[in-house]
């Protein structure tokens, strides 16, 4: 959080997260990505309970339970002083292990469900897998787990021309594999792959208009112009 004045724009004084989850719970995604300035605060908090907003003066107290995720190996992140070891322990009270997507397949259907739902609101339109698109979905193997299905979801709603996806709405990378469910490309390129495609398809509706993309998109003309140059579109 931070004061009135903080910072240019602060206007009025607002709550940082950890004070707004004050006698709750807080989740924080991908800890193992944490900046060292932040693990430094973060220890504070686990320790003492205190935090400073930004721009203040007053000491702020907090009492809530942290749940924490990462798809990182922080016991070698410790060993390689990229993670501060007494958070690890401070962090480490109850360890759950989460298996990998391709080995609990019988979560695939209901995460479907799921990321169709967000993104199809999200989209304000209407999508469902046919059967062909979901058995691909479920023999994948994901080695991007659940934020590599999710990913596909999110492309496949974002551009599907009609209300129900087939496989031609599908990343190509899931159709012509070597192996069953075996993919060549990373997580990486398979995203950047999808981003250049949605983006194309946009500057296409807007008859390759910078600035109305850009709008569509929700980034800066800047942005867009970098996004071009680095995923290679051509028109």
């Amino acid at each position: 959080g931070y004061e009135k004045g903080a910072f240019t724009g602060a206007a009025k004084r607002k709550p940082g997260r950890f004070e707004m989850a004050d006698g709750g719970t807080i989740f924080l995604d991908e800890i193992g990505d944490l900046p060292p300035q932040t693990q430094v605060k973060l220890l504070r908090v686990l320790q003492d309970g205190t935090f400073d907003r930004l721009g203040g003066t007053d000491t702020i107290t907090t009492d809530v339970r942290i749940i924490a995720a990462t798809n990182r190996d922080i016991e070698k992140a410790v060993k390689d002083r990229s993670f501060r070891e007494d958070l690890y322990y401070r962090l480490n009270v109850i360890p759950v292990h989460v298996p990998l997507l391709r080995q609990r397949r019988d979560d695939i259907p209901l995460l479907i469900e799921h990321f169709l739902q967000r993104y199809t609101d999200r989209f304000r339109k209407e999508a469902e897998f046919d059967e062909s698109s979901r058995r691909i979905l479920m023999e994948y193997d994901y080695p991007g787990n659940v934020r590599e299905l999710e990913n596909i979801v999110e492309r496949c709603v974002a551009l599907s021309a009609g209300k129900v996806i087939t496989t031609d709405d599908l990343p190509p990378h899931l159709i012509h594999t070597g192996d069953k469910g075996t993919s060549r490309l990373t997580l990486s390129e398979v995203k950047a792959e999808a981003e250049k495609e949605y983006i194309v398809r946009v500057l296409q509706s807007t008859k390759w208009n910078r600035t109305r993309t850009a709008e569509i998109l929700g980034i800066s003309r800047k942005t867009l112009w970098e996004k071009i140059n680095t995923l290679g579109i051509k028109y």
